[in-house]
Order: C-alpha cells, then sequence, then structure tokens
C-alpha cells in the first residue's frame, strides 16, 4: 500500500518541489509535488499566491484535490494565538474543535443529507505521529481544543474571553477542513504553531505581522516536526477515517 501524505501549509510555510495543477469541481489547485519524511508529498499552500483571507479560501478544492493527488493522510499547518497558557513558539495539536464561521461552504454533500461522525474530528493516528514527531524534534507540545472564528480581523478581548470557555487556541483556518476531510474518507489533523497571546491576554496591541515574524522563527522547526511525522505513520490504516461514509447516508 503507498503511502502517500498532502501537507495544507498555512501563513509563513512553503517547501520546494515540482509545480502541479489538479482540477477540481470546485476549481483549480496548483499545489507542489516533494519529499518530506523521505515520502512523496503533495504540499498545498491554503492561501495561494495571493494569500487569501481565511473566509475566502476555497477550502473543498484543497481537500479534492488532496484526495484526487492520492493522498489518505492529510496534514494541516494553522497559526493560532492562545488563550491559555502556552508559550509564543510552541506547538498545539488539537483533538477538538468548535466553529463560529459564518459564510463557508461546509460539506461536499449539498442534494443529500450526509450526517459524518466526528466523535474523535481528528485522526487519532496522524494526531499521535505528529505529538511524537514534535517531540523528537524538541519542540514543546500541547493538546487542547480548537476555536475557528471567521475572521479576517483578530477578535476582541471581549470575544476572547467568551471563546475561552470553549477552548485553548484560535484560529481562522481549521474549519471547515477538518469535516470536509472526514467527508473524503481522509486522516487529517493539525500541527498548530502559537504565534501570540489572544486579544485580552496582554496588555499591547498586536499587528498581524507578529505572525509572520513568529512563523518566521518557527518554519524550520515546524518542517522538522511535520518530516518525523510522516517517518512515522503507517502505510495501513487502522482508525475508522477511512470508513466515515459507510453510516453517514441518510
Amino acid at each position: 500500500m503507498e503511502k502517500k501524505i498532502a501537507v495544507i501549509g498555512g501563513t509563513g510555510i512553503d517547501v520546494e518541489g515540482e509545480a502541479v495543477s489538479i482540477d477540481t469541481p470546485y476549481g483549480r489547485v496548483e499545489p507542489k509535488a516533494t519529499k518530506l519524511g523521505g515520502e512523496e508529498v503533495l504540499f498545498i499552500p491554503r492561501h495561494g499566491e495571493d494569500h487569501l483571507p481565511p473566509h475566502r479560501v476555497n477550502y473543498r478544492a484543497l481537500l479534492w484535490a488532496a484526495k484526487k493527488w492520492g493522498a489518505v493522510r492529510v496534514v494541516s499547518t494553522n497559526t493560532v494565538g492562545t488563550m491559555s497558557w502556552h508559550t509564543v513558539g510552541s506547538f498545539v495539536v488539537p483533538d477538538d474543535f468548535v466553529e463560529f464561521t459564518k459564510s463557508r461552504p461546509q460539506t461536499f454533500f449539498e442534494e443529500v443529507a450526509v450526517h459524518v461522525d466526528l466523535t474523535s474530528p481528528y485522526c487519532p493516528e496522524t494526531r499521535r505521529a505528529l505529538i511524537e514527531g514534535a517531540k523528537v524534534a524538541g519542540a514543546e507540545v500541547h493538546q487542547g481544543v480548537y476555536v475557528c472564528t471567521e475572521g479576517p480581523h483578530l477578535e476582541s478581548p471581549a470575544q476572547i474571553k467568551m471563546l475561552r470557555r470553549f477552548g485553548d487556541v484560535v484560529g481562522m483556518t481549521g474549519y471547515p477542513e477538518v469535516a470536509l476531510a472526514r467527508e473524503l474518507e481522509l486522516c487529517y489533523a493539525s500541527i498548530c504553531i502559537v504565534t501570540n497571546p489572544a486579544a485580552g491576554m496582554r496588555k499591547d496591541a498586536m499587528a498581524a505581522t507578529e505572525i509572520v515574524d513568529q512563523m518566521a522563527k518557527s518554519v524550520d522547526i515546524l518542517l522538522e516536526i511535520i518530516k518525523a511525522a510522516i517517518s512515522r505513520m503507517a502505510e495501513e490504516r487502522r482508525c475508522r477515517c477511512s470508513s466515515a461514509l459507510a453510516e453517514a447516508k441518510l
């Protein structure tokens, strides 16, 4: 069985590779074919060349392209603000999510009711590999709940005060990727880079450029984590992700 993996790269991460073009029902995706951790990988830049804002990212096209290329596992990188005690520059592998998005297409199934189970929304096998990869790379790694907001503006202190009741880190790109991947029966997990304390968790205002600056410091170790994680992913999938649609259609 071939182990083919897609990496969806967020803000501040890029790799060298061969440019490819993949047509999907939702538009064309232009990722790169490369190798990471000794394995063939499709690297998909989430925001594209023009760095689309989170609410305009074509999430369905990205996941469809990964599936069409032959990927069975997807690793997503996301920048987040901490609503807890995480150190800036540390990493979080989410084990659950809450979303407060408003305008994003959330499913591939627009004409029929399909309700995929999200009891374990992130693939346990892929999560385990990322956590082990982070430890091998010597990175500070945590687990927790990812809260996805619509953006593109950063959250207010009052919003963060509310959102802290729901989760540990906050970002704008983790949903609907996680649900769409499950609908395609892909094994999906995220590695989040803590780039800043969330609003109200610090005294001064925040510039969005801080996210890019922190990613520049974290990108090398992030790639080491991904490489180490990929090398630990088994070819055979023993999780339930590959049969997510078996009992999801009414």
